[in-house]
């Protein structure tokens, strides 16, 4: 029986031996134009210039290709020390012009198509599926031209995914599940929209869509207002649901307009119908609600869920609180986001709000803590450390508490390096517990505290806790 060794040598003395057709002129070509990347390079800012999950794929694509291209040249080939086949008996017109002089196992090429292609389907398969008979061709193309063996090509292949699956560990992709709810079948189902009054933020999401319209398309008898600089959601929703003429309450909106509208929400006993309209819809997202339609749809069905609400001082949130240097950390966090990727765009954040930053001593629930950032998230968001994501579950009970230790020596530089290397959550500057409620005493004077995007007055004591739960329209049961 042949070993691997040998049936790897047979194999590519078989693909060698194959008759000239015309794909020998373009899998040469293929072959080449993948040297050092350059094709998933330009793949990969092509796909940049779009928003959203191909913006995403591209960046872990690319950078799951530099990483799986150090391993394969500085590492592995090096360990295992295989030489390229024999070229002797390979006909000229398939050789390449500038053949390779380095190590042959595992192939670079392979590796790098399989990572960039992998940690794109990651966040778009579509996209991904549609690429990865091109990566397979970059692989069979290394055989084609005889610079490796097929064993090279499906090791490259095996390593590139497995560096690009790696990078969740850096990079949590957002699950496709929405985040567990409490079931509930109380509000009304709104033919056309009727007994709806909808709050709009015109200067949310993006520039050349207009909420509105949409809205009253989609919902020609619910009443549509829109924001001003006399009159916000508070007002506008406030009013509506005093005066009786509102059967449930709608906000289109970012998170600030959404927690602002869920306010009034509570206090009159109505449900929410959250329409996303701004540039995140975190709560959105997190509770299933993708497009407009979705909220739609659960409007005329009359379908909804309860979630948890928590509050700081009264003033609810459904998404995160914090005191500190955590506001300024995700604006520049999600301003440098599209050029660099998440996970470096919060490193460098981090590495430049820490350094001129000034650390806050707090009393949490009874302990004294000196810290660059406190952070309350209704609900336990994942993965922890500085970048929570999104919560698997929306009907907890607990408050998530999480903070950045300055009490250490080089507390900054360790946080810095923590937060890129991927394991904030296992560094000593870092800390973390869940609670019912959390009491906050400053001793560092009055501190603002920030809410669902917004910012509250400043405070010496803050009084974390969940209140009653809220209705929010959403097709789903569980």
């Amino acid at each position: 029986m042949a070993s691997p060794r040998q049936l790897d040598r047979r194999l590519h003395a078989f693909v060698g031996s194959l008759p000239t057709t015309p794909a020998d002129r373009w899998l040469r070509r293929l072959s080449t134009a993948a040297d050092h990347g350059k094709l998933w390079m330009v793949i990969g800012l092509a796909l940049s210039a779009r928003r959203g999950a191909l913006r995403r794929g591209a960046v872990r694509g690319l950078g799951s290709m530099l990483v799986s291209s150090g391993v394969v040249n500085a590492v592995l080939k090096r360990l295992f020390g295989r030489v390229r086949p024999d070229l002797a008996n390979l006909r000229t017109d398939r050789r390449l012009r500038r053949e390779p002089g380095s190590l042959s196992f595992p192939s670079g090429h392979s590796s790098s198509a399989a990572a960039f292609v992998t940690g794109l389907a990651m966040e778009s398969p579509v996209a991904g599926a549609a690429l990865a008979p091109l990566a397979l061709g970059v692989g069979y193309s290394r055989v084609h031209v005889g610079v490796h063996y097929p064993g090279d090509v499906l090791a490259g292949l095996a390593v590139g995914s497995a560096v690009a699956a790696a990078s969740q560990h850096w990079w949590l992709r957002r699950p496709t599940v929405p985040a567990k709810v409490r079931s509930s079948f109380a509000a009304p189902a709104l033919e056309e929209g009727a007994g709806l009054v909808v709050a709009v933020n015109p200067r949310s999401g993006p520039d050349d869509y207009d909420p509105a319209q949409d809205i009253r398309r989609l919902l020609p008898r619910a009443e549509v207002l829109e924001l001003s600089e006399q009159a916000g959601v508070a007002e506008l929703l406030g009013e509506a649901a005093a005066s009786g003429r509102a059967t449930a309450l709608g906000v289109a909106g970012g998170d600030g307009s959404v927690a602002a509208a869920a306010a009034v929400a509570l206090e009159h006993g109505l449900p929410l119908a959250v329409i996303p309209a701004g540039t995140l819809n975190h709560f959105a997202r997190d509770v299933g609600l993708i497009t407009p339609q979705d909220a739609v749809d659960a409007v005329l069905a009359g379908q909804a869920v309860k979630v948890d609400v928590a509050e700081v001082n009264g003033t609810p949130f459904l998404n995160t609180s914090s005191i500190g240097a955590y506001p300024e950390m995700v604006r520049r966090r999600d301003r440098l986001a599209g050029s660099l990727g998440k996970w470096l765009a919060l490193s460098v954040a981090a590495a430049q709000v820490l350094r001129t930053g000034t650390p806050v001593e707090l009393e949490v629930n009874g302990r004294r803590l000196r810290t660059w950032i406190l952070f309350v998230g209704n609900c336990t968001y994942t993965p922890r450390g500085l970048a929570p994501a999104y919560r698997p579950r929306l009907e907890d009970g607990l408050l998530d508490v999480q903070y950045l230790r300055a009490d250490l020596r080089f507390g900054r530089t360790r946080a810095v390096l923590a937060t890129l290397l991927g394991v904030s959550e296992h560094a000593r500057s870092y800390g973390h517990f869940s609670a019912a409620e959390v009491r906050v005493v400053s001793r560092s004077g009055p501190q603002r505290v920030a809410y669902d995007g917004e910012m509250g007055a400043a405070a010496t004591e803050f009084r974390f806790r969940k209140r009653e739960p809220l209705t929010v329209y959403c097709c789903r049961t569980s």
